[in-house]
């Protein structure tokens, strides 16, 4: 495979479910799907072998039940999704240091510098899934090309365990017979505009006129074309040489819809805890906090924001702002997710307060900060956050598609 650069797109294969059904036997070849919570009706993912049956992700369980009427559910561990996550994303820096992660069950990995070790890019495939599958007893598919948008469409093409390779001289031919609606970043509402105008392959939005685009789509116009000709000159970005984060959040789905007030500040004083020990650990301090809420319809929520006078990243200034923001909305339903975020960010170590009141609060933040690292989040928290009821309820249930196995973007999951 000749060209500029050689790009690999990992994808794992029913990732939950496929580690689940990894550490117990007993789920091995059956339909499972996991789930969010025993109190929660969606599914998550789902095995292939309740895929058979229909069974999808976003699916009611009830729904899912029907489809599949010998169906195991599954309560998902986020915790070892992450670990597992984490391992494979080690695994592959063994075969190149360019490795980004996209999600915690994809990554991409720029392969032309390791080359010069290896016959060709399918051996380096072959040899990632053999390792993971040695490793982790589980599958992905992999698509190789020479940019990332081409590689991530080509680990879709065979699954599961499929290996795909798009060669330079095979884009054309590929593009002209693949539905526009497959390349990342085109959504189900871009892909029906796009038909509007006749435009149903990658090959047909290539040879569109770029003018309608631009006039119809604006600035996303241009790069609608250029991925219909398959072209994307971005890079493979590992987390080190990441742009510095522009916010720091954390969202929660809730056990159970909640409405009362005194609930609802405890989880926000949990997440504002999470959002702040991430802020201090990393040296970051924010002017903005957003509130998030989604209601129990899931389909609506409410995002407000206030930007303070000065800079904060303690749990309390953080948690007091995102209760004055709650108490300006009028809640229409009973709650189902909560997030706080802290943006509009700078970094600088921590200084300790000029006066004294200030800085006896700092350090003794710092020290709740120096025993929770040691052994573990939440070993010494506030103390409206210890009733029983929530005392087991440590991290989001939610997996952000903006988590990261290392530095800020590395959440602390349930």
């Amino acid at each position: 495979m000749s060209s500029n650069r050689i790009i690999m797109h990992i994808d794992m294969n029913a990732f939950f479910a496929s580690v689940e059904q990894q550490g117990n036997p007993e789920l091995r070849g059956k339909p499972i799907a996991v789930i969010g919570s025993a109190k929660r009706t969606v599914i998550t993912t789902s095995s292939y072998e309740a895929r058979a049956y229909g069974v999808k992700t976003g699916m009611a369980t009830w729904e899912a039940r029907q489809k599949c009427p010998h169906l195991i559910f599954v309560i998902g561990d986020n915790r070892k999704y992450t670990y597992t996550s984490a391992q494979i994303v080690k695994l592959m820096m063994q075969f190149t240091p360019l490795v980004e992660v996209f999600s915690i069950d994809e990554a991409f990995l720029d392969i032309t510098g390791s080359l010069s070790l290896y016959s060709s890019p399918e051996r380096i495939a072959h040899l990632l899934k053999a390792e993971i599958r040695h490793h982790f007893g589980i599958t992905c598919s992999i698509g190789i090309a020479p940019n990332k948008l081409l590689a991530k469409l080509a680990s879709d093409m065979q699954k599961p365990d499929g290996l795909t390779v798009i060669r330079p001289d095979e884009v054309g031919q590929v593009l002209d017979r693949v539905p526009a609606k497959d390349l990342c970043g085109i959504g189900r509402k871009t892909a029906r505009q796009l038909a509007l105008y006749g435009i149903k392959t990658c090959g047909d939005l290539g040879r569109f006129p770029v003018g309608i685009l631009r006039k119809r789509f604006g600035i996303i116009g241009e790069r609608l074309h250029q991925m219909g000709l398959g072209i994307d000159d971005s890079p493979v970005i590992p987390a080190e040489q990441a742009d510095e984060v522009k916010s720091v959040g954390h969202s929660m789905t809730l056990e159970r819809d909640i409405e009362d007030r005194e609930e609802i500040l405890k989880f926000l004083l949990q997440l504002s805890e999470m959002v702040g020990r991430r802020a201090r650990r990393y040296s970051v301090w924010g002017k903005t906090v957003t509130l998030s809420i989604r209601y129990a319809d899931f389909d609506t929520w409410v995002g407000r924001q206030e930007t303070l006078p000065s800079f904060i990243n303690q749990s309390g200034d953080i948690y007091r702002t995102a209760v004055g923001i709650l108490d300006t909305l009028v809640l229409m339903q009973p709650v189902r997710l909560l997030g706080v975020r802290l943006s509009n960010l700078r970094y600088e170590s921590n200084q300790l307060p000029l006066f004294h009141e200030e800085r006896k609060k700092a350090m003794l933040v710092d020290a709740m900060d120096e025993v929770n690292d040691r052994y573990g989040d939440f070993s010494v928290t506030f103390g409206s956050l210890l009733d029983e009821e929530k005392a087991g309820n440590k991290g989001s249930h939610v997996i952000s598609p903006a988590w990261r196995p290392n530095g800020i973007r590395n959440v602390d999951v349930k």
